[in-house]
């Protein structure tokens, strides 16, 4: 772990989440000038496709074509994603050396148990990062400004919207960059999916489209957040 202190920090459930929700949203940080890292809570090693060497190279190059400052892996149980005091501990100690300003997290109500239950453990990980009393050696109390949520399957509560118009491109070749995962003329032996057909990659699109006419914009990325955002007068001609 390298002790740099990030502005967002994006959580995810499995490797390549990250890409397929808010990947637009992180590049268009980095390409902003901030330090955006990613935390996957599993290796997704219950994926029907690929393994776990092929996905970690897909991780990396991915890593490489989005420009962040870091990604750690939990390793915890992909399917059974578990909210112990153990786990939330590995979460804590991410939060505190990393010291992210902001934290995205997967929304709370979803089709995949993952998905859920990184949410909760996640919300409830902020929050305990914050108390004094919860020791962890060589670190100390430390909790986010805000938790953001992003979107899978389910809509949600839309907070904001991001425009990506101008990293939607990105986001697509970071997503690409798992080939194991999704749509390739190479990986033909490999059991077929829905997420491996074309239309998934119409999928992406579509909702990034749909999202992006909402704020008058090509493609766009939408999140929410539970609490009162702060605004000043020269965002009320933005919103």
């Amino acid at each position: 772990m390298k002790n740099k202190k990030l502005h967002a920090l994006f959580f995810g459930s499995h490797p390549d989440d990250i890409e397929l929700t808010c990947g637009g949203t992180l590049i268009k940080l980095v390409d902003d000038g901030k330090n955006a890292g990613i935390c996957d809570l599993t290796q997704g090693e219950l994926s029907t496709r690929g393994n776990l060497q092929i996905r970690k190279k897909e991780t990396e190059n991915a890593n490489k074509t989005m420009g962040i400052s870091c990604r750690e892996n939990l390793k915890l149980k992909d399917g059974d994603i578990q909210n112990t005091y153990a786990n939330r501990l590995k979460i804590i100690k991410i939060l505190r050396i990393y010291k992210p300003e902001i934290v995205f997290a997967p929304y709370p109500d979803d089709r995949h148990p993952d998905h859920i239950n990184a949410s909760n453990i996640i919300r409830e990980s902020v929050y305990y990062s914050g108390l004094k009393k919860i020791v962890i050696p060589k670190t100390e109390a430390y909790r986010p400004k805000k938790i953001y949520y992003y979107r899978h399957a389910f809509e949600i509560p839309v907070s904001f919207i991001v425009d990506i118009s101008d990293t939607f491109e990105k986001k697509m070749k970071a997503i690409k960059c798992y080939d194991s995962q999704f749509y390739s003329v190479n990986k033909k032996s490999e059991p077929e999916t829905y997420i491996s057909s074309k239309l998934f990659y119409y999928d992406i699109e579509s909702k990034a489209r749909y999202h992006g006419f909402k704020i008058g914009t090509e493609f766009g990325e939408p999140f929410y957040c539970p609490e009162n955002l702060k605004i000043n007068s020269k965002n009320l001609f933005e919103i």
